[in-house]
């Protein structure tokens, strides 16, 4: 069988392959010249005074990528993550940077609901409240539906998608109670509004062998988004995802071969890999008001969408 690569960086766990097959260049056509990675985009202040709290953010992947650009944007950020060790040194880099009162960090296992509440209300009782939630801890893996078992089933569904639906779930509850509260605060002129987005994959728009656990779940929170948006819009609160493909980084470089990153890689339009802060640009972007009308999309980050 020919061997898979991991899906992108929105995972601090083994991650799952990015997308299925697709030539990388019509036939007889020569080899795509890479085009380079733009110089990296400074910060404008886009999310100044507001609280962002991020899942799966302690390593060097679109998670990780994410909480610097954010703060960079003037967000304060509370950074979560299963691995303690590095979601302890990942805070003490990021204080160091921004300052120990714009960073916190929380450990967080997305299939404990009582710590997906405690994380939330870890970020209400640092910051007085919450406006933005990036929800990107999952989890991949391949395996043949044939020879699938439940327990891989479970395990993929449980935090790709399910992990996604509690944190969502209780995002939503807080900013049902707080607009509740803000009937009030809106006369004196006070209004905080929220932003959820969720990690996507291009792999829930394609069919891909060893991929049926993977995709399904990436799929699901592509209707997640879509549904919670619809409920989210009367709280004035926007609900969208992203969907990467190949946005590479030091873990994902470890668990697959040269060969094959090198035959991806040649897939996408730039021919070249994302890098992970490209990916969390477009999160910045969606967490922003810039798209103050945008809800219930998922964006994909390369050319990938079918």
């Amino acid at each position: 069988m020919t061997p898979r690569t991991p899906d992108p960086p929105d995972t601090p766990r083994t991650p799952g392959p990015p997308d299925g097959p697709r030539a990388p260049n019509p036939p007889g056509s020569p080899p795509r010249t890479p085009v380079p990675p733009p110089p990296y985009v400074p910060g404008h202040g886009l999310l100044a005074g507001r609280t962002a709290v991020v899942t799966a953010a302690a390593g060097a992947g679109i998670g990780g990528a994410t909480a610097r650009r954010l703060l960079e944007e003037g967000a304060r950020v509370l950074v979560s993550d299963t691995h303690t060790r590095r979601l302890a040194q990942a805070e003490a880099d990021l204080a160091a940077e921004f300052g120990a009162g714009r960073v916190a960090a929380q450990p967080c296992d997305v299939t404990d609901e009582t710590q997906v509440q405690a994380l939330y209300d870890t970020a209400v009782r640092l910051h007085g409240g919450l406006d933005v939630l990036v929800h990107n801890a999952g989890l991949g893996g391949t395996a043949e539906l044939a020879d699938m078992t439940d327990d891989q089933w479970h395990r993929v569904l449980d935090v790709t998608l399910t992990g996604t639906m509690r944190c969502t779930r209780a995002a939503l509850r807080h900013f049902r109670d707080a607009h509740n509260i803000q009937g009030l605060q809106r006369a004196q002129g006070v209004r905080r509004t929220g932003v959820i987005v969720n990690n996507a994959s291009v792999v829930g728009w394609r069919a891909q062998a060893g991929q049926a656990h993977y995709a399904a779940a990436k799929a699901g929170v592509m209707a997640l988004t879509r549904c919670a948006a619809v409920e989210a819009a009367a709280y004035g609160v926007r609900v969208n995802a992203v969907a990467p493909s190949l946005a590479l980084h030091p873990h994902l470089v470890k668990v697959t071969s040269a060969e094959l990153l090198q035959e991806l890689t040649a897939r996408e339009a730039f021919g070249r890999h994302a890098e992970p802060w490209e990916v969390a640009n477009v999160i910045v972007l969606l967490a922003s008001d810039y798209t103050s009308y945008m809800t219930g999309e998922t964006v994909s980050v390369s050319s990938r969408h079918p």
